[in-house]
């Protein structure tokens, strides 16, 4: 699937432009978002929760580009047994994103950053 974030390219170069890109970001279908990739301490990521933090921007020859660090949460799955002993408690997730948007049309390019 394509991502396109028109907001925030029209926000881009205002001081608007970090809040509409984290709203924008945050209002994503979540199965856009590579959060089950991302995921360092649990082994499914809940798509409920999802705070996206700037942590910058760069203007790029034809784009925009942002790093960006995603907060939500995940669990440790088990086998849903009656007598399983695996709690089901949410574990908050980390992982930061490469954001491209192309000035031309907003269609954006996203990267999971190690």
């Amino acid at each position: 699937m394509r991502i396109f974030l028109p907001r925030s390219l029209a926000a881009w170069q205002t001081p608007e432009f970090r809040s509409t890109l984290k709203d924008e970001l945050e209002r994503l279908d979540r199965d856009l978002l590579p959060l089950q990739q991302g995921l360092s301490r649990s082994s499914h990521a809940l798509p409920d929760s999802l705070e996206a933090v700037i942590l910058g921007v760069e203007d790029l020859p034809g784009r925009i580009g942002a790093k960006v660090a995603l907060f939500y949460s995940g669990i440790i799955a088990g086998c849903s047994c009656a007598d399983d002993p695996t709690p089901v408690d949410e574990i908050t997730e980390h992982c930061e994103i490469r954001l491209d948007i192309r000035k031309d049309n907003a269609e954006t390019t996203l990267t999971l950053l190690d």
